[in-house]
């Protein structure tokens, strides 16, 4: 069956309101709005209080919701609140996380309402777990916590997604392929089945990952080759 390892999560669906702040004020924080938005459409019951950044924005408010400080901020809130990380660098996203001590906060799933996420595909989805329009799983895919799918990627049976992996627009995991904690996929990325991405390596944009990379590294071209470590 699908698991959402967010003990919180299943509680917080009987609530009528769920209060949720953005941490990330740029184009990823509008963009997580609009997929809670999608969900309240569905049928979800977001109340979106406002934003969160280190950097204040240009605008005190961003499409219609108010600018509400920084981490600090986020850190002295008295009362429980719900938050949605937008941040796409897996690096950086990590290290929010990491700021981000109240024992108020809490780091919900968030799946666009046309995903696919039925008991019978048994998927193991972290918290904190950010998925857009149009991605696809497939079948026994496992996912840490603060992973972040972008826009219409794919990701194949048995493959695993460690904690802060980030893909972004139209990035490809094959089956049995494994990232490790923080492995960063670029524009049309693609790892084939059963290759392993090392801890915090980034494969770059329309590269092609046809066997094992290193940790730590930056690799391009098809075949993926390592540029820097």
């Amino acid at each position: 069956m699908t698991q959402l390892f967010f003990s919180e999560y299943a509680d917080s669906a009987e609530t009528p309101h769920r209060r949720l702040a953005i941490f990330g004020a740029g184009g990823l924080g509008r963009e997580v709005l609009a997929l809670i938005r999608h969900l309240n459409e569905a049928g979800a019951t977001w109340e979106v209080v406002g934003f969160y950044d280190d950097k204040a924005p240009a605008t005190p408010t961003i499409h219609d919701l108010p600018y509400l400080g920084t981490a600090a901020d986020l850190n002295a809130i008295t009362q429980p609140l719900f938050v949605a990380v937008a941040v796409g660098s897996s690096q950086h996203r990590a290290a929010v996380v990491e700021r981000l001590t109240s024992p108020q906060l809490r780091f919900p799933v968030l799946i666009h309402p046309r995903v696919a996420h039925r008991p019978f595909q048994h998927l193991s989805i972290g918290p904190g777990t950010i998925i857009t329009e149009s991605c696809i799983l497939t079948t026994d895919v496992r996912l840490g916590r603060h992973v972040l799918l972008n826009l219409g990627c794919t990701v194949g049976h048995d493959a695993v997604l460690e904690d802060f992996c980030s893909l972004m627009p139209h990035a490809n995991v094959g089956g049995e392929a494994h990232l490790e904690r923080g492995v960063y996929l670029g524009t049309n990325a693609t790892v084939i089945n059963r290759v392993r991405i090392g801890e915090g390596t980034i494969l770059g944009a329309g590269a092609v990952a046809v066997r094992d990379l290193p940790a730590g590294c930056t690799a391009v071209g098809v075949p993926a080759r390592t540029i820097k470590n």
